[in-house]
């Protein structure tokens, strides 16, 4: 019974860390497209963001997505020997 809702438990917390992965690296793919096209149309693109907590998160953000494509990665590295 514990040994159950231990990898119930497991699973879920794996679940939840792939949806956070997977949906960074696809807001990352997608606000590349969105610069390129900013830089297809316009020459150049520039951003700034003023507010320091959305800069925070957003560094967050972008360290978790690498640390979780690295790890994907290795996975898929690993499986093909």
């Amino acid at each position: 019974m514990i040994q159950m809702k231990t990898t119930t438990h497991d699973r879920r917390i794996r679940l939840l860390l792939h949806s956070l992965g997977l949906s960074s690296l696809g807001g990352a793919i997608f606000l590349q497209i969105l610069v390129f096209t900013d830089i297809l149309q316009h020459g150049y693109f520039m951003a700034v963001e003023n507010n320091p907590a959305i800069l925070t998160f957003e560094i967050l953000l972008t360290a978790f997505a690498l640390i979780y494509f690295i790890y994907m990665y290795q996975r898929f590295i690993r499986s093909i020997k």
